[in-house]
């Protein structure tokens, strides 16, 4: 499926399709949402927006058909509004979630793994391997972009955290090393684990942890 140009003068897309979560796994949304591209010049454009994990793009539905945002684009880019949520384009031209930007920054890339159908195995179980050996199949097809894998497809959503409190950003890909990052006030870390429950891949708790260790360490 070749990719689209998105044209700087996008117009609303008023037919809305709703679809359930089951059948958009591998979209950061349940749906597409009505959302605004801000471009650097200061130009807002308005269209059915969504965010493909697999291929990581930027998607927008136009008249039905799911297009990727287009180099023209992101090289003009300021911002994405989806949903009260705003994203923006990292130092490596990912779209990472703007969580916080105060006396701290926190930026959530959000990513997922894709497992294969299951093969044979001994004594009739199966395994499970990463699906990048299909990608290309898959993608000669156009399904990434489509709204529903293949049904022995499995979706793993996992998240990459990045703060900046003042030493430059750092990324975090793991609980170690967010635990490493707060070393200096590891007590404050660990009263926050003991008092709430804690689940790397829900930004939400990461969120929660990252705020109250900047806000009580100064």
């Amino acid at each position: 499926m070749k990719r689209s140009t998105l044209l700087l003068t996008l117009v609303l897309v008023t037919a809305f399709s709703a679809y359930s979560q089951k059948e958009i796994s591998h979209y950061l949304f349940s749906e597409f949402i009505p959302g605004v591209v801000l471009m650097k010049g200061g130009t807002e454009n308005h269209a059915l927006l969504n965010y493909n994990l697999v291929t990581e793009e930027m998607i927008f539905d136009q008249g039905g058909q799911l297009l990727a945002f287009a180099d023209i684009t992101l090289d003009n880019l300021d911002t994405v509004f989806i949903d009260n949520r705003k994203f923006i384009l990292n130092n490596k031209k990912k779209f990472v979630e703007v969580v916080e930007e105060s006396n701290y920054k926190l930026y959530i890339e959000h990513k997922c793994r894709l497992l294969a159908p299951g093969k044979p195995a001994g004594y009739g179980g199966t395994t499970h391997t990463s699906a990048v050996d299909s990608y290309s199949s898959l993608y000669d097809g156009g399904m990434w972009h489509q709204l529903k894998l293949p049904d022995d497809y499995k979706v793993k959503l996992f998240n990459l955290y990045s703060i900046d409190n003042g030493s430059g950003i750092k990324e975090i890909k793991s609980v170690r090393q967010l635990k490493r990052f707060y070393n200096k006030y590891k007590d404050l870390y660990n009263d926050y684990i003991k008092e709430n429950k804690f689940d790397f891949d829900d930004y939400e708790t990461v969120k929660g942890l990252v705020h109250y260790i900047e806000n009580n360490s100064k």
